[in-house]
C-alpha cells in the first residue's frame, strides 16, 4: 500500500472512498490522531517564544517535539494497520484448511488487534500531554487545542472498533485481555478529552 505520507489530501480522500480495502478505518484513524497531534503542534508553535509564557518556553519546546513524534507514529501505525489488514485479508481468502492460513492466520489477528490498540495509547499519550497545554499555551488558539483533542479522543474510540472487530479470533483469554485494556484507554481519552475542553472554555 502507498504510505498515508506520500498521498496528497485529495488522492486520500479518493483512496479512502475506492472500492478497495486499504486504506480503510485503521489507517483514517491513525490519520485523524496524526491531525490532531499537528494542530496541538500548532498552538504550541504559537506560543513558543512569547514573553508572557516564558515560564513555560522550555515545556513548550518539549512538546512541539514530543508533538512531532507522536504525528510521525501515528502516521506510521495507519501504515502498519493498512498492512496487518493486509495480510488478513488476504489469508482469509485461502480454504480453510490451507497450510499458510493455519500458520500465519493467528498472527496477523493478533497485530490487526494490537496495532489498533497501540494507536489508542498513542492518542492517550497525546490527550495527557494537551491537558497541560491548556495552561501553558497561548490561549487564543484555545479552540484550536479542544479541536485537537476531539480528534485525538475520535482516532482513539475509532481505533477501539477494530480492536473489537478482531479480538473474537484471538485464542484463549488473549482477546478479553486486549478487549478490555482497549475499553480502559477509550475511557481513559474520553476523560482527558472532556478536561482539556473544559480547560478551553474556561
Amino acid at each position: 500500500m502507498q504510505p498515508l505520507a506520500s498521498f496528497t489530501f485529495g488522492e486520500l480522500l479518493e483512496s479512502t472512498a475506492a472500492k478497495s480495502p486499504t486504506p480503510g478505518g485503521g489507517a483514517v484513524a491513525s490519520a485523524v490522531g496524526a491531525l490532531g497531534a499537528a494542530l496541538a503542534g500548532m498552538v504550541v508553535s504559537y506560543s513558543v517564544g512569547k514573553k508572557n509564557l516564558a515560564a513555560h518556553e522550555t515545556a513548550n519546546q518539549a512538546a512541539s517535539k514530543y508533538l512531532a513524534n507522536a504525528r510521525a507514529l501515528l502516521v506510521e501505525l495507519g501504515d502498519e494497520d493498512a498492512q496487518a489488514y493486509g495480510v488478513v485479508n488476504e489469508l482469509m481468502k485461502l480454504p480453510e484448511g490451507d497450510e499458510r492460513r493455519t500458520r500465519e492466520l493467528p498472527g496477523a489477528l493478533r497485530a490487526a488487534a494490537q496495532i489498533p490498540l497501540a494507536t489508542m495509547g498513542a492518542c492517550a499519550d497525546v490527550l495527557r500531554l494537551m491537558e497541560q497545554l491548556s495552561t501553558t499555551t497561548n490561549r487564543q488558539l484555545r479552540s484550536d487545542l479542544g479541536i485537537a483533542a476531539v480528534l485525538a479522543c475520535a482516532a482513539a474510540e475509532s481505533s477501539l472498533w477494530n480492536v473489537e472487530i478482531n479480538v473474537p479470533s484471538l485464542a484463549g483469554d488473549e482477546g478479553a485481555k486486549v478487549l478490555t485494556q482497549a475499553r480502559a484507554c477509550a475511557e481513559d481519552c474520553r476523560v482527558r478529552r472532556a478536561r482539556v475542553e473544559a480547560a478551553c472554555r474556561a
